[in-house]
């Protein structure tokens, strides 16, 4: 995908999910998380490439200093990624990120092994995770799914659920819930999965 098409769906896709955004102009100034997603883009083009691994691990701490927002270069992120807020948000090595998916600020997508394999979650396709939940291992949150703020996840979600609380306690969405998920001018609260 061209760069500047690319960016411009990065910023129409803030305002799609931020009622606070004013215009583009404006976000591409201001937004962390845009920052840190379009800094992500090009340290994980460089850290495809084996030599140049030591240097974009130096361009994402910088951002990381910058935005507040840790993502490393070797995580796996798909079209239309927004983070919300994005002070706090860690993003590990071996995570996959879908389309379509929202994170707000304080999330977390951790591993819980040292060992050198797949260690961090697995999102998949417009799922959103409310502020200060944690993600934590090689699991798989299925697409159209939320979790709600401040949930510990440390087991599969199915696709269409909502995982809430600590532990996080998993459910399957109520209708009102699947369509207010589908209608994306619809504000979706985490909050009121809790």
């Amino acid at each position: 995908m061209a760069l500047l098409t690319t960016l411009r769906e990065d910023l129409q896709n803030a305002r799609a999910h931020d009622p606070a955004a004013r215009g583009d102009v404006e976000n591409a100034l201001v937004y962390s998380g845009l920052h840190a997603i379009w800094a992500h883009r090009v340290a994980h083009r460089m850290w495809r490439r084996p030599v140049l691994r030591g240097p974009a691990r130096v361009l994402m701490q910088v951002v990381r200093s910058l935005t507040g927002v840790e993502i490393h270069p070797g995580a796996v992120i798909g079209r239309r990624f927004f983070i919300d807020h994005g002070m706090g948000v860690v993003i590990g090595e071996t995570a996959e990120i879908g389309d379509d998916v929202m994170l707000y600020h304080g999330v977390t997508l951790g591993g819980r092994t040292l060992k050198q394999v797949k260690r961090h979650p697995t999102i998949g396709n417009r799922v959103t995770i409310g502020a200060g939940a944690k993600v934590l291992g090689p699991l798989t949150v299925g697409d159209d799914s939320a979790i709600g703020a401040n949930a510990v996840v440390t087991r599969d979600v199915p696709p269409d659920s909502i995982a809430t609380g600590i532990p996080a306690v998993v459910r399957h969405r109520t209708e009102k819930e699947r369509e207010q998920a589908v209608d994306p001018t619809c504000y979706i609260d985490p909050a009121m999965y809790i």
